[in-house]
């Protein structure tokens, strides 16, 4: 399932995409930061039992980012560190989503290291693999103010210790992480985009470097309908992120597996036309040093 051809490690010519599923369980449920119901923890686990078969249909490998207490032996809806094992086994990569789901801009620089550390080692210990790649809960931090990324939510909530991206990416260097997915977007795009009530500026992404830690910016929205833009993106250089919560996918929502198949078979289509390759962020790694 390692798609990446290694003649273009060094070069990126093609369109880069990569997938991901962000894998909450319940401990994501318990911290979730919106309306509703706060019991779907439970889907987690025989959607993440489909999308292991779906993936492997389509021979398009992903990277799944797990909260790291769900790799500790216990009971669903909080744990199953068989299942974690099961994805690494079937060629998918595994990141940290922090060790509880915690909501990392409110948490100071010891509680910050300390959950990457829990997250990295508990993840690290089930599949008996280095664990290189971080995905931030909620996708946030944002602010990032060297880029004009200024995350009014953020400030508002927390007035003092307050964790921002490039503070993040310090921590997690000096934890042992070396790529992480990142979601900021300077002010004026986003003050724009609530004025026309519409994305803007959805093109291919490049590798940044953030506090010295390899990053990579989201560039579609969550979920799976927007195949009008991976059609236009297509045969450029550079890199595109899809992603989705295996919790979603038994729904009607966008990230729902009604939506999932014609992506993947776009995907595919696309990738065997040569217009399109498939990579895990470990494998970025590997350009960002060139």
């Amino acid at each position: 399932m390692d798609t990446l051809s290694p003649h273009n490690l060094g070069t990126a010519d093609l369109l880069t995409l990569l997938f991901f599923w962000d894998y909450d369980t319940q401990w994501g449920a318990d911290r979730s930061r919106l309306g509703g119901a706060k019991n779907w923890g439970h889907l987690e686990f025989p959607n993440t039992d489909r999308l292991i078969d779906i993936h492997a249909e389509y021979d398009l490998p992903a990277c799944f980012a797990v909260v790291g207490a769900a790799a500790f032996p216990g009971e669903r809806p909080y744990h199953d560190p068989d299942q974690i094992r099961r994805l690494h086994a079937a060629g998918h990569e595994i990141a940290s989503h922090s060790f509880k789901h915690e909501w990392l801009p409110a948490l100071n620089a010891k509680a910050l290291r300390e959950t990457l550390r829990q997250s990295k080692d508990a993840l690290e210990q089930c599949i008996g693999a280095e664990v290189r790649s971080f995905v931030p809960p909620f996708d946030m931090p944002m602010d990032y103010p060297a880029k004009l990324a200024l995350n009014l939510t953020e400030r508002r909530e927390v007035k003092t210790e307050r964790t921002d991206l490039p503070h993040l990416c310090e921590a997690l260097a000096e934890t042992g992480y070396q790529f992480c997915r990142v979601s900021y977007r300077p002010f004026y795009i986003r003050g724009l985009e609530k004025l026309l009530a519409r994305r803007l500026f959805d093109r291919p992404s490049a590798l940044e470097k953030i506090a010295g830690l390899t990053c990579l910016r989201t560039n579609m929205p969550p979920g799976f309908a927007s195949l009008d833009i991976l059609h236009r993106l297509a045969g450029q250089s550079g890199y595109i992120i899809v992603y989705g919560h295996p919790h979603h996918l038994s729904t009607d929502k966008v990230e729902g597996e009604k939506y999932l198949i014609p992506m993947l078979k776009r995907i595919r289509q696309l990738r065997d036309e040569g217009k399109l390759q498939v990579a895990l962020p470990h494998q970025l790694l590997k350009i960002s040093r060139h």
